[in-house]
């Protein structure tokens, strides 16, 4: 399986920075699909409600699913890697 991969920035409520991925199986095209993606992500860090546009969220590339990606979007419809913020 191939995946899509959204780079995403987003200001948290105190001001600082989360740096994620949202990572959809390649056929989905829908932007709005993969917002609302990353808004449920958003909302289980408790950031619900911060702007999550396509200027925060961005194609990037396509590349292989690892198997806990491809179990994640089995199981959810995305995958997300943590790269910076996420856990502060």
């Amino acid at each position: 399986m191939k995946v899509s991969v959204y780079d995403t920035y987003v200001t948290k409520k105190d001001g600082s920075f989360m740096h994620f991925d949202i990572l959809v199986p390649e056929e989905l095209k829908d932007e709005l699909t993969v917002h609302r993606f990353g808004q449920e992500y958003l909302k289980s860090k408790g950031q619900e409600g911060q702007p999550l546009t396509s200027q925060e969220c961005r194609f990037c590339h396509v590349e292989k699913a690892t198997e806990k990606m491809h179990a994640d979007i089995a199981g959810k419809g995305y995958s997300i890697i943590e790269m910076e913020g996420c856990n502060q």
